[in-house]
């Protein structure tokens, strides 16, 4: 009879304690690191005549590589969450109906910075006037060095460039793409290498940046300009927030607008897409230049790490103007998380940004 009651008792406890690990999972925890290996299968798409490289995961799109010159840097477009949510904005290339149709320059996900050597490479688009080019510097997609689908990483080169043709740095960038549970993953590693000498003049635009989709901005009454179905443009006065949940949380405890112009280990950007939960986070590195950065992270839908400009975010009782000399060379590291379908927990991202940081 004993046996019987201890084998029953042992069965009800394991059926516990696995009804637990599912509550908490669901509630946004993983039964292991973010980094644990669970292979997913990583592939690439060279698409040579469209000048991007597909990222699928499991056989869906993650994002893709883009260096077709319609942006004067190369981005990640869209990036898309492991259900099928999108979290980039379309604009300027495919509009969505209700989303704001300001800043072309704010495409993907991109990395660059505001002032090199009097140059602004940040701000460049499309819609800048011939008469203003000589201001503004373009990041050239030079070579896809390597593709490892068995580590899941492209390798790319490009230059960043002066209007007048002078090549300034050379930037070599390795993309690691991975996915654990419901976890999107991008590790980007960038070596900036001086052709000349070069100084990153303090500036509040920088460096890593996404310009993500209507749903993930904070919700707002100030007015606008937004696009219908047929990329039509229309300006209000009042902003319709329905679907617009919007949330910045950062390491250091603050939220909202309060984000901006502080300095934290990572960020993260919450919302829902369709009752979804979904998030974008960004984690810094030690190693960084700056570390750690400061958060250029706006309730519009700008959300960028800038670890080299300061005397904007703090009232000017910091400033940074970094130099490299020619040939030599400085590293930048970021990880975003790109998560759906529960709320990440801040103990799992503060466990992503130790093991980011191991590396």
């Amino acid at each position: 009879m004993f046996k019987i009651k201890y084998g029953f008792f042992l069965i009800v406890t394991v059926l516990i304690m696995s009804c637990k690990e599912k509550k908490e999972t669901a509630e946004g925890d993983t039964p292991a690191s973010i980094d644990s290996n669970q292979n997913p299968e990583v592939t690439f798409s060279h698409d040579e005549a469209n000048k991007k490289v597909a990222v699928n995961i499991n056989g869906k799109l993650f994002t893709n590589y883009v260096y077709d010159g319609q942006t004067p840097k190369p981005i990640l477009y869209p990036i898309v969450t492991k259900s099928g949510k999108t979290v980039t904005r379309g604009f300027p290339f495919e509009s969505r109906p209700g989303e704001r149709v300001d800043h072309p320059h704010h495409a993907g996900l991109w990395f660059n910075y505001g002032d090199v050597n009097g140059l602004d490479f940040w701000n460049n688009s499309y819609a800048i006037p011939d008469s203003e080019k000589q201001k503004y510097g373009s990041i050239i997609h030079e070579d896809l060095l390597s593709i490892d689908e068995d580590k899941g990483t492209i390798t790319v080169k490009a230059i960043w460039q002066s209007p007048t043709k002078v090549d300034l740095l050379e930037e070599t960038t390795q993309f690691a793409f991975s996915e654990v549970n419901n976890t999107r993953i991008i590790d980007r590693t960038t070596t900036l290498k001086a052709l000349k000498d070069v100084s990153f003049n303090d500036n509040k635009e920088g460096m890593l940046g996404i310009r993500v989709a209507r749903e993930l901005e904070m919700p707002s009454d100030k007015p606008a300009e937004f696009t219908d179905a047929e990329g039509n443009v229309t300006a209000v006065k009042a902003l319709n927030n329905e679907g617009v949940h919007g949330n910045y949380f950062a390491s250091g405890g603050l939220t909202g607008d309060d984000v901006w112009g502080t300095r934290n280990e990572w960020v993260k950007l919450e919302s829902d897409i369709n009752g979804e939960p979904v998030s974008v986070t960004i984690i810094d590195n030690k190693n960084n230049v700056g570390f750690p950065t400061y958060w250029h992270a706006r309730g519009y839908g700008l959300f960028a790490a800038n670890t080299l400009g300061q005397a904007a975010f703090s009232e000017g009782k910091e400033t940074l103007n970094f130099k490299l000399k020619e040939g030599e060379s400085t590293i930048f590291k970021y990880r975003i998380l790109i998560h759906n379908g529960t709320i990440l927990k801040k103990e799992v991202i503060a466990q992503s940004f130790a093991e980011f940081n191991q590396q």
